[in-house]
């Protein structure tokens, strides 16, 4: 049961989206087959594990956006906000020191570990989140800057929460 004087911050990748053109990277990239099906298995599995999140805030990169929409079809959050501060290379520090209950960022990397490991205290490149992978911090509610006094709860790899025909 999740103690109603800490905040718990989910983490989660987009899911394998269409490759770049041109190596470019671009908002619309949608996510393959591929990653909406290996994306809705893993948010499926997470809710079956008790995971649920007061507030959902997205990246409004349409990756994300599909992402997002998986975890709320999964019931992992009732519904969807967008936010520029999620996008690649964004600031997502107001929303981290606004975030209060049970929020989940749905964003990119390597955005998502740099802010994981930042709020643990671990240098930037030290944490990894893959395509449709979850991570979970937490930390007492009365702190005015979390950075460095997060607890890391998870870090899972899809293929852990993936059936194996997926």
């Amino acid at each position: 049961m999740r103690d109603s004087s800490s905040v718990d911050l989910l983490l989660l990748r987009h899911g394998i989206a269409a490759e770049r053109v041109c190596g470019r990277d671009h908002p619309d990239r949608p996510l393959t087959d591929r990653g909406m099906r290996r994306t809705l298995e893993v948010v499926r599995q997470l809710r079956r594990l008790d995971v649920q999140a007061d507030t959902l805030i997205s990246s409004s990169y349409r990756r994300c956006r599909q992402t997002a929409e998986l975890a709320v079809q999964a019931g992992l959050a009732k519904s969807i906000r967008l936010d520029s501060a999620l996008e690649p290379g964004g600031d997502p520090w107001p929303l981290v020191s606004r975030a209060s209950g049970r929020c989940l960022l749905v964003g990119h990397e390597p955005d998502l570990s740099t802010l994981a490991a930042t709020l643990i205290g671990a240098p930037a490149s030290s944490l990894r989140l893959h395509k449709a992978g979850y991570c979970h911090l937490s930390w007492q509610e009365d702190l005015s800057d979390p950075r460095g006094q997060a607890e890391l709860q998870a870090l899972l790899r899809p293929r852990l929460l993936l059936p194996r025909s997926v």
